[in-house]
């Protein structure tokens, strides 16, 4: 009975498979292509796909169930409907699938990277990120970011260091994201191995500024879904909280895109489709691909470097450097009770345990908090307590 069930299933998931080849564009990266470091026995037994496989690794990862408390943009700030990390990746996801609906594109890779690809990201968003690295360059470890942080939660730390053994096209959708960059056409970057991957990963960390284009045409829509997501989004939570004013937008920009976020989205992503189709990249028209330009520098001005909120990023840089350098002289002192210890390396396999440096640690620790974490420890270890006692 089980022979048979497990043959059923088989060939249900061949005849998927075989659908890819029938339905999917010439330019899809097909479920049967997946390439994996390691042997994976549920790949070959199991009923599920590769990419859809691969979704539910990040799914059930602890580093996802994390994104429900981290901020994206506005951080400290006491509103209900500002977008958090989690619907950010929940909402890149819908907008690359129906991209990739439309341009006959493997969904299931879509999914898998949208859902994963901010899993590196710190307490407190892009400025937790640039502090972390700061500190990183002070204890001799060059650089950090988010991306490369992703792919190494995925592969390094998760499952107390096994890591998920995802498919290089997913990694490589994660590490190679870049929503800020802009560009009129992104053409993919195919034929990548393992050994081109992990030597781009390298290259990055030396020097942040090199473009890595993704492997796959799904990982190229999901980096553009991504700016496609949060660009009207954050206008909607900067105007939800007073920071600006609709009548603020660019005129030229409203005049090609919209002045809501619905409209926005449905512009960019009709464009975005109409541009592409049938073609080996995607891209926006060259006014489409101007105006959105514009409304990221807009953006960048009147929203994400507003001093209005960051008003205490000094007390959030001082708390990181004080939780970082406390951790630190925990770790190197052996201060079991502390919760570098229980709470992260408790049952974490001794592969990473002795082959990791302590800053690294320490880092991979903090980067994988909480903002609500990050700041209970900091109330804990920062604010006095007061105690009732007998006098």
């Amino acid at each position: 009975m089980k022979s048979r069930k497990k043959e059923l299933l088989k060939k249900i998931k061949d005849s998927l498979n075989e659908e890819e080849t029938r339905r999917y564009s010439p330019y899809a990266c097909l479920s049967r292509n997946a390439i994996r470091r390691q042997p994976d026995e549920n790949v070959e037994t199991g009923h599920r796909q590769n990419f859809s496989l691969d979704t539910d690794r990040i799914l059930h990862s602890l580093a996802y169930s994390r994104y429900v408390d981290k901020t994206q943009v506005f951080y400290l700030v006491k509103n209900d409907h500002i977008t958090h990390r989690v619907l950010h990746v929940q909402l890149v996801s819908k907008i690359a699938r129906t991209i990739g609906r439309l341009l006959r594109l493997n969904e299931d890779l879509i999914e898998a990277i949208s859902l994963g690809h901010d899993i590196g990201h710190t307490p407190f968003g892009h400025d937790g990120e640039r502090i972390l690295s700061q500190i990183s360059h002070e204890y001799g470890m060059g650089n950090f970011l988010h991306n490369i942080q992703g792919v190494r939660f995925l592969e390094k730390i998760e499952r107390k260091g096994k890591g998920w053994n995802l498919s290089l096209q997913v990694l490589d959708g994660i590490l190679c994201h870049d929503g800020e960059a802009h560009t009129q056409e992104l053409h993919p970057d195919w034929d990548k191995d393992f050994k081109t991957f992990d030597n781009q990963i390298m290259e990055k960390q030396k020097t942040p500024s090199i473009e890595l284009r993704p492997m796959t045409l799904e990982g190229c829509v999901v980096r553009i879904a991504d700016t496609i997501s949060y660009i009207g989004r954050d206008i909607e939570d900067a105007i939800r909280v007073g920071l600006i004013t609709r009548e603020q937008i660019p005129a030229d920009c409203t005049r090609e895109l919209g002045n809501t976020n619905g409209k926005i989205i449905y512009t960019l992503v009709e464009d975005l489709v109409s541009n592409s189709i049938d073609k080996p990249y995607v891209g926006f028209s060259p006014e489409i691909s101007d105006s959105l330009k514009k409304l990221k520098e807009f953006n960048y001005q009147f929203i994400y470097t507003n001093k209005r909120i960051k008003r205490d990023t000094p007390k959030i840089e001082f708390l990181f450097r004080f939780l970082f350098d406390k951790f630190y002289k925990d770790l190197k002192n052996g201060i079991v009770s502390s919760e570098i210890f229980t709470g992260f390396l408790d049952g974490m396999n001794q592969e990473y345990i002795e082959n990791t440096p302590k800053p690294i640690i320490v880092r991979d620790f903090i980067s994988g908090m909480t903002d609500e974490y990050f700041l209970r420890l900091s109330r804990k270890y920062v604010m006095p307590e007061i105690k009732e006692i007998k006098l």
